[in-house]
């Protein structure tokens, strides 16, 4: 499954973006769809989940309550609202298939190529 990311760009502090996913070719039904993001000298962490349904979604601290995620059949999103410089990072979309939501990366079988998220201040 190839995932391609989509939605990054610059803006200002307390901007908005909204990041899009999807799979080349295919839906992402049967996926649980993650997004995770890496700045620069710093590792990966988890932003957000969703479930193959989309009844069920989960949040790190750091995001919960200015970035939703949301699905549909052949895309996964994540709308980021009231952004900070300390959300600056290349946000990287994923594909779960076996187990409910992880915030653990490794448990992710497939990557986007991630799209750069620049938050001015």
């Amino acid at each position: 499954v190839q995932l391609q990311a989509s939605g990054g760009g610059l803006v200002q502090t307390g901007g908005s973006l909204r990041l899009s996913c999807a799979a080349s070719g295919r839906t992402v039904t049967g996926y649980v769809m993650g997004w995770f993001r890496q700045a620069p000298g710093k590792e990966r962490e988890f932003v957000a989940a969703i479930s193959r349904s989309g009844d069920s979604t989960y949040y790190a601290d750091s995001v919960k309550g200015r970035f939703a995620i949301s699905r549909d059949d052949a895309t996964a999103f994540l709308q980021m609202s009231s952004l900070k410089p300390e959300d600056t990072a290349v946000y990287y979309c994923a594909a779960q298939i076996f187990g409910q939501i992880s915030t653990r990366a490794s448990q992710y079988s497939y990557w986007g190529r991630g799209t750069q998220v620049t938050v001015s201040s």
